[in-house]
């Protein structure tokens, strides 16, 4: 069984929404890279009013997946290697700091919520690249949360957005979504289990995955 998220109350549903739904959209390609989309014309798409769509595009920002250009709308950024290269060097102390500080801080009822997430992504098989990064989201979030480290938690958020665009794009030739899913499940098993060296080891296995993927494609290129 698919283990549920429940939803921060504070955060505005609709912005949230309006989120992930162009995230998603920019991940698959529905807004290309180099392409400017007015606000209207992305409320019209979403069905949701300026306001939400006008935060979301903010959020978005800040997350390296557009750039506001004044009078015109978002322009949908272009993915670039060397970029995501410089931005895992961060990413990895990130996910590390995270992963050992939930394995310290996380309530027990968390971390048996951490063994739920493990067996979860452990048990993806033939599962679509886009329901993997949609549970990635939630996971990631929520693995912040348990972390307690709200500085931490929110200098992750782009570098999860880059490299979920990034997976989605090379994946169409990779086709590793079990290998991706099982090394998150490594260092949600750690979290569960309290043992702070096991969470780094499964942290820097993870991202010296996401390093190797990503150096794989600029050799595919060449």
């Amino acid at each position: 069984m698919r283990p549920g998220f429940a939803r921060p109350r504070s955060e505005s549903h609709q912005a949230e929404e309006a989120r992930q739904r162009l995230e998603e959209m920019i991940v698959t390609l529905e807004l290309e890279p180099g392409t400017v989309w007015s606000e209207t014309e992305l409320s019209e798409k979403l069905e949701l009013g300026r306001t939400p769509v006008r935060e979301a595009l903010k959020r978005l920002e800040a997350e390296h997946l557009v750039e506001i250009v004044p009078r015109s709308g978002a322009k949908v950024t272009q993915v670039d290697v060397m970029q995501q290269l410089l931005m895992l060097e961060m990413r990895r102390e990130l996910e590390r700091l995270i992963a050992v500080s939930a394995s310290r801080r996380a309530t027990p009822e968390e971390r048996n919520r951490c063994i739920q997430i493990a067996r979860y992504f452990e048990g993806m098989r033939d599962i679509n690249v886009m329901e993997f990064l949609r549970y990635h989201y939630e996971a990631k979030r929520f693995l912040a949360e348990c972390a307690r480290n709200p500085f931490a938690a929110a200098a992750i958020v782009p570098c999860h957005a880059m490299s979920r665009r990034f997976y989605y794009l090379h994946n169409r030739v990779i086709h590793d979504v079990p290998v991706a899913a099982k090394l998150h499940a490594n260092v949600f098993e750690a979290v569960a289990l309290g043992d702070e060296q096991r969470a780094a080891e499964a942290s820097d296995k993870l991202m010296d995955y996401a390093e190797e993927l990503t150096r794989r494609t600029v050799l595919t290129r060449t």
